[in-house]
C-alpha cells in the first residue's frame, strides 16, 4: 500500500512540474507577442530585441509546444512566415497606407518571425526525432 501512494505521489509531482513548465511556456508566449507588437511599433531593427525573442523562441520550442500540437504550430510557423514578407509588400505598394504603415506592420510581422522561426525550428528536430525513435 505504501508503495502504491508512493507511485501516486511520483505521478501528482510530474504532473505538477509539466503544468508548470505549461505555464511558464505560455506566458513565455504571450510577453515575447507583447515585445514583438511594441518593438515593431516603437524600435524597428534593434539587435537587442532581435537576440531576446530568438531566444524567447527557443524557449517555447522546447517546453510550450507538445506532440499533439507541433503539426498545427509548423502550420502556422510558415503561413506566417511566407505570408509576413508578401503582406507587407502588398500594402505599401497601396498608397492611402502610406510607407509608415508598412514600416509598423513589417516591423511588428518580422519581430514576430524572429520569434516563431527558432521554435519552429525546435518543434521541428523534437518531431524528427519522435519519428526517427518509432522506426
Amino acid at each position: 500500500m505504501g508503495r502504491c501512494n508512493a507511485k501516486m505521489a511520483k505521478r501528482k509531482g510530474k504532473a505538477k512540474k509539466e503544468m508548470s513548465l505549461a505555464k511558464i511556456g505560455n506566458w513565455v508566449f504571450l510577453v515575447s507577442v507583447i515585445i514583438a507588437l511594441l518593438a515593431g511599433v516603437f524600435i524597428s531593427g534593434d539587435a537587442t530585441v532581435t537576440w531576446i525573442l530568438a531566444i524567447l523562441g527557443i524557449i517555447v520550442g522546447l517546453i510550450n509546444v507538445g506532440l499533439k500540437d507541433e503539426v498545427p504550430f509548423l502550420i502556422a510557423a510558415i503561413a506566417l512566415m511566407v505570408a509576413s514578407q508578401n503582406f507587407v509588400w502588398g500594402i505599401v505598394q497601396i498608397p492611402q497606407f502610406g510607407v509608415e504603415i508598412g514600416e509598423i506592420i513589417g516591423g511588428i510581422l518580422g519581430y514576430l518571425v524572429i520569434f516563431v522561426a527558432p521554435a519552429a525550428v525546435i518543434v521541428a528536430l523534437k518531431a524528427i526525432y519522435a519519428f526517427a525513435r518509432e522506426e
